[in-house]
Order: C-alpha cells, then structure tokens, then sequence
C-alpha cells in the first residue's frame, strides 16, 4: 500500500497558492492510487521549534546513553524522521519568501537530517527508493532571461537538501508569479490550472 507524506509550509489556509496546488496534486495521487494513504504534517500547525543548544547536546549523544531529558527534546524529530522514512513518496508544498523557503520549513529540514538515521556518517544518504515532488509558489518569475534567475534558491535548495538525505527522484512543480492571484490578475483556479497537467503526471 503506497503511503504519500504530505508537508504544508504555508501559514496563508486557503488563500494560499502553493496549499491549492498541492490539493490539485492530492486529488490527483488518490485517483492514482486508490489504496493509498496519506500523512499530512503541517508546519503551521505544528509548531517546530529551531535547533537549540539542549536539542544539540541530545543528538550528539549516543541513544544509549541519553537521558530521559535528551530523549525527550528529540521526541518530535524522532516522529518527523519516522514519517519520512515510512514514506513511499513526499511532496512539499512551499511558498518562497525572500528567494528562499520560510523558517518552518527550514526546521523541518534541521529535525530530519539524521546522522545514522537519514545520513550516514560517510555522508551517503539513507532515504532510499523515496519519490519526491516539490510544490513552490513565489511571486516572481525567474525563468531564462530574468533579471533575478539566479536568485532561485528555495526549488534548489530543496532539491538538494533531499539528494543529500538520499531522495534523488524529485520534481519540482514551479508556481511562477504567484503574486497575480493576490492582485486579482487571475483567478487561482485558473492559475492552479496553467499547472494542472504537470501537477497530475508528478501524482501519477
């Protein structure tokens, strides 16, 4: 039974571009898969707090030799990882703030790279056989030819993050001036439709 995690970033609800898209591509991977099942973690509702001194300490330790304090700042990470790592497949839908992926999401990224876990101590990545989507809105456009195409950073740095970790199957669904359903240019039902059939065949 294939199992989809689901990752949501943006704090917008329903006004959100990327949130739309990735209900396009939910449809669309339940049509596909029928007996499927799917994880949501959503990163606003769940509060992820930034790596910090104590959680470090933790993560150095070895398990065995951590303590019910330790074990307990790394609970969360530990539930995120074990999402990943039963995932057949993950999509992350993202907004772009300032050319780059907000800070939830940033978190998510600290708590589920995993020496021994998700990354091994040679480097290699351990998230294998693991399909990956990823869903961005941003209000430019940074196509060939834009003045600010090199300022591409949140598709690629997720891409990479996730190579890193293992997942070298990534598509990247690019939501290009966004900022035009905020200004009423288009409708975002039409806007999610300029992407519907790149949307689908990543679901597929």
């Amino acid at each position: 039974m294939p199992q989809l995690l689901v990752i949501e970033a943006s704090p917008r609800g329903a006004s959100s571009v990327s949130r739309t898209m990735m209900q396009n591509f939910i449809a669309n991977w339940k049509t596909a898969h029928p007996k499927g099942e799917v994880t949501v973690r959503d990163l606003v509702e769940t509060s992820i707090p930034h790596i910090s001194m104590p959680w470090l300490a933790a993560y150095f330790t070895p398990p065995a030799s951590q303590t019910p304090e330790m074990k307990a700042t790394l609970k969360l990470s530990d539930a995120l990882v074990a999402e990943l790592l039963a995932a057949d497949e993950i999509v992350i839908s993202t907004p772009v703030y300032n050319y780059n992926i907000p800070s939830n999401l940033k978190a998510w990224v600290d708590h589920i790279v995993r020496k021994g876990i998700t990354l091994g101590f040679d480097g290699t990545g351990l998230v294998t056989g693991v399909k990956a989507s990823l869903i961005v809105a941003s209000g430019g456009a940074y196509g060939e030819g834009s003045p600010i195409a090199d300022r591409n950073i949140a598709p690629q740095y997720m891409k990479m993050l996730l190579g890193v970790i293992g997942i070298t199957d990534v598509t990247v669904i690019h939501g290009e001036v966004a900022k035009n359903v905020d200004m009423g240019e288009i409708s975002m039902e039409d806007f999610v439709a300029t992407h519907a059939a790149k949307l689908k065949a990543a679901a597929a």
